[in-house]
Order: structure tokens, then sequence, then C-alpha cells
């Protein structure tokens, strides 16, 4: 078994222009992606796909291969895969690059599932969701049947309840978005176009349960913040002063 990691990092974004390279407590959010996934134990390679030079030299600094991709592919994962197609891994992982907080063991036990359930096509990660973010729109809320595989996605707060939610603590989970696919699966992904479904909620792993894939969800402990926004940065900036970070 070889597991390779992508951390797909793009340059453009609607709210935080040139996001990889952003300084968070004096160091480029790619630099605490890159460095938060070092010590994962199961990792057999690590690669970043950008469609920037910048965001390459930065990443070669660091000691990482830069894979040069199109800066037109419609989703993360179809930049990984531009990066992972001609490698001999057998499982990719895409690690999402605005993710500061992420901690090895969060790779490690999204590969370890793939080892241990190999009927599992794709694996993702969620944790608790905290009630003040239920309704925000850039809180990905995820629910689960009983065998922990992904019913739905959704910026929305899901499920709906006619009753204050606060009765049904632990229904919904709060997504973090590294995914773990099969080679072979993660290229039936990216050569399926985004669906209807994936563009209304701008949620790529929508098109996989649009492909009747089912999602393995880890359940880790811990806090996420992916930085969207200025103010991303500010609250994981208190999160690192605190020595908070899982």
């Amino acid at each position: 078994m070889t597991a390779l990691g992508v951390i797909p990092a793009r340059y453009g974004s609607t709210r935080l222009l040139a996001k990889p390279l952003h300084k968070i407590k004096g160091k480029p959010l790619l630099e605490w992606v890159v460095n938060g996934v070092r010590g994962a134990k199961l990792l057999s390679d690590l690669i970043v796909a950008t469609d920037h030079e910048k965001i390459a030299n930065l990443a070669e600094s660091l000691g990482v291969r830069a894979v040069m991709t199109d800066p037109e592919l419609p989703s993360g994962s179809d930049r990984v895969w531009a990066a992972a197609q001609k490698h001999n891994a057998n499982i990719v992982i895409n690690i999402q690059g605005d993710e500061p907080l992420i901690a090895p063991y969060w790779v490690d036990n999204l590969i370890q599932a793939m080892v241990e359930k190999p009927q599992v096509e794709m694996a993702t990660l969620a944790h608790e969701l905290p009630s003040n973010e239920l309704d925000e729109k850039g809180t990905v809320k995820v629910i689960l049947n009983r065998d922990s595989e992904a019913i739905y996605f959704s910026r929305f707060g899901i499920p709906y309840s006619r009753e204050s939610i606060e009765k049904w603590p632990g229904v919904a989970l709060k997504h973090i978005g590294l995914y773990g696919y099969r080679k072979n699966f993660l290229q039936k992904f990216c050569e399926q176009k985004p669906t209807p479904l994936e563009k209304s909620e701008s949620l790529e792993q929508l098109r996989a349960l649009w492909l009747g894939a089912k999602i393995h969800v880890v359940k880790i402990a811990g806090q996420s913040i992916g930085v969207d926004t200025p103010e991303d940065v500010t609250r994981v900036e208190e999160i690192l002063a605190k020595g908070e970070r899982t």
C-alpha cells in the first residue's frame, strides 16, 4: 500500500487572493499545512499541486515537490488528480491547503481507515459541530448513516428540525475537507463533469455521492478552521497563541 498526499494550492481566491502565501503569525499558510502533515507516518510521498510559480517556489523551499497544474480545473480534487495520475500510489489523500491547524494523525487516521476497509472508495474526516457554527455557510455540515457513511453534505444547517437543533446533539458533524481516494475512483470522479448538485452547494464531494459512491467518514477530536477570509486568519492566530492546536 502506497499513500500519496497532494496539497492543492491555487493562487486565485475570491475572498483571499494568493491564499497559500498569506502570512499567519509570520509564516505562509502553505508552510503551516506542510509542517502539520510532515509527521504523518502512513504517508509515502507528498506533493503540492499549484497553478502559480510563487507557490511552487515556496513548496520547493520547504522540501516538497511541486507540480504545475491548469488554473482552470474545476475543483481541488481535479487538481489532485492532475498531479497524482502518473504516481504509483494506491491511495491518494487530498490535503486541503487552507487548514493550518492540521495534525499528522488526521492524515494517518484517514489512511488507516482505507487500509482497514478495502471496500471503501473514498473517505473523509469530521468532528463535533460547534453549536454556533450550525448556520454558518462557511462551515460544511455532514450527516451520517449507522455505518459512518455520509448521507449528505451541506453549507446549510442539516438536518432541519421543527424543534431546537440543540435537542439533537451529534446528529450533524463539522466536515473537514481532507479526502482519501482509491486511485481508480479518483480517476472516475474527475472524469465526471461537475454536477448541478455540486455546483449548487459549491461542494465537490457531492459529485461522489451523485456517482453513487459511499463516503466513509472518520470522526476525530480537535478543531479545524479552513482559512477563507481575514477573519479566519485572526481566529487561527488566536488559537495558536493559546497553544490549542491539536
